[in-house]
């Protein structure tokens, strides 16, 4: 009796956290879903955040790592992904162990670089076989990137599922903690209730002090984010949000508009930050 007790009890932890009973896209079912979370990290940022969501959903991590390491200096670093990138090439992996076919959910995390996922994300792609999987991104960036960067993981992985991602400026990986516990509860991968954030409000004409809101929040930013025209702002139960709509520029100097979330925490002493920009 002793022994097939614990047995039904080794049986019942293989489906607890995210190898276990995640809810389904229908919301009326679950299934039992094995879970790995991939990623690569040049500077320790995309580690961090890949680390909170192994740790929470108890899922399996795998660190990618090149042959030959971005280990040069800043610009050293850039002229090399842009030699890369023209040619069309992608650095060689360090070979992989890890069975990929076994998981059924792949977090994918990667700092975004030149406005997309950074080149060994890109060996991976080519590398493995992700047909059928449900692919999660995340990632880190001055900026922004990730709605860019999920794009182009479709046009790369067309027989893949790309999921909704996560992505957190180098600037604010503090916060992930709190941000990576919702983003799992919200989307379903792990237990739990999170309080529903309201919808943004209209955009209206920015008003001095908003204007004032959003150059607080980006005015010492190394590049210029443009200009605010219009926002739209919640409340929630930490602070406001605000959605601005500004006069930008992108990459090659053309003019854009781009969408800059600005956030203002209700703790005291603490400054406007922007969260991200979406060009």
């Amino acid at each position: 009796m002793m022994k097939k007790g614990l047995t039904l009890f080794a049986a019942l932890l293989t489906l607890m956290g995210c190898n276990s009973q995640k809810k389904s896209e229908t919301a009326d079912e679950t299934k039992a879903s094995k879970c790995l979370v991939v990623y690569y990290s040049q500077t320790g940022a995309t580690r961090q955040v890949a680390q909170l969501f192994a740790q929470q959903l108890g899922a399996d991590l795998v660190s990618l790592e090149v042959e030959q390491p971005y280990d040069g200096t800043y610009q050293e670093t850039i002229e090399r992904c842009q030699k890369e990138m023209a040619a069309g090439e992608v650095p060689t992996l360090k070979p992989l162990t890890t069975d990929f076919a076994q998981y059924d959910i792949i977090f994918l995390g990667y700092p975004i670089w030149f406005g997309t996922y950074a080149q060994p994300i890109a060996s991976l792609v080519k590398q493995v076989d992700f047909s059928g999987k449900k692919i999660v991104p995340f990632c880190t960036f001055g900026s922004g990137g990730l709605a860019a960067s999920a794009e182009h993981l479709k046009k790369a992985l067309p027989q893949a599922d790309i999921q909704p991602g996560y992505g957190v400026r180098n600037a604010r990986t503090a916060k992930a903690p709190a941000e990576v516990d919702r983003f799992l509860k919200e989307n379903g991968y792990m237990a739990g209730k999170v309080e529903k954030l309201p919808d943004y409000s209209p955009q209206q004409a920015v008003t001095p002090e908003e204007a004032e809101i959003f150059n607080a929040a980006c005015g010492d930013y190394q590049y210029p984010l443009g200009t605010p025209v219009t926002v739209g702002k919640r409340e929630t139960a930490q602070g406001t949000d605000y959605r601005f709509s500004a006069q930008s520029q992108d990459a090659q100097g053309h003019n854009v508009m781009a969408t800059i979330y600005v956030t203002v925490s209700n703790e005291a002493g603490t400054k406007p930050e922007f969260t991200e920009v979406v060009r």
